[in-house]
């Protein structure tokens, strides 16, 4: 190949890529892409307060939705909620996302 096939080639990868990414921003613009996070002047009701793994295949979470917690085993097989309607021990505005493990 010569450098006039290089610089076709990659011309059209941009004009491609260029389309995409014009694609994506229409997309979003009409409502057609779902948001990545839902609307922000909200108060977000659900939170995944700690995090722990439990060996290689099974995490431990402790969720938060709308001020009550519940307790649950993540696996490659089965999700088992071990605790549920667990009282929040502090409000959900001010709670911080912990991610452990």
């Amino acid at each position: 190949m010569n450098a006039a096939a290089y610089l076709q080639f990659v011309f059209a990868l941009l004009f491609v890529l260029g389309l995409i990414g014009v694609a994506a921003v229409a997309a979003r613009r009409f409502g057609l892409a779902p948001a990545a996070r839902g609307d922000r002047r909200l108060p977000r009701r659900l939170a995944v307060v700690e995090s722990i793994a439990l060996d290689g295949k099974r995490r431990l979470l402790l969720l938060r939705r709308d001020d009550v917690e519940h307790l649950v085993i993540l696996g490659p097989s089965a999700d088992v909620v071990v605790e549920q309607a667990i009282a929040a021990s502090r409000p959900s505005a001010a709670a911080e996302v912990v991610h452990a493990g």
